[in-house]
């Protein structure tokens, strides 16, 4: 299209050359883009719905999902590892030893923290509220 588009301007430019009557050539159009204006818009500008408040949410600071992975703790009775439920009870894996392949499994109640049984880390449940 653009090309023909070209090809037709260039002939017609040429036999207004070519007249008697030395007429002015014609102005070739550009080539524009439907958004030259404002240029293409960004992920944040065309989200809607859930993924804007996501976003909105990501923008402040806040993990309204817990897509990111929790911060470590020192795993201590006074800095337990804090986990997120929107239960009062959740069941935790623990993997004690760096090489193992095979969690220690137990249920964290809300309260106070709670000792894994096999290596002694400390972790806290705490409530969280969906958005």
């Amino acid at each position: 299209m653009a090309s023909r588009l070209l090809r037709l301007g260039g002939a017609l430019r040429g036999l207004s050359l070519l007249g008697p009557t030395r007429l002015a050539p014609l102005p070739l159009w550009k080539a524009s883009r439907s958004m030259a204006a404002g240029g293409i818009p960004t992920d944040e500008e065309q989200a809607t719905g859930l993924e804007r408040k996501v976003l909105k949410a990501l923008e402040q600071g806040l993990d309204p999902y817990s897509m990111f992975p929790p911060k470590r703790r020192a795993g201590t009775k006074e800095d337990p590892n804090i986990v997120p439920s929107v239960n009062e009870k959740r069941l935790v894996g623990c993997l004690c030893e760096e090489d193992t392949n095979t969690p220690v499994v137990f249920w964290l109640h809300k309260g106070e923290s709670q000792r894994c049984p096999s290596c002694g880390v400390f972790y806290k449940l705490v409530p969280h509220q969906m958005p």
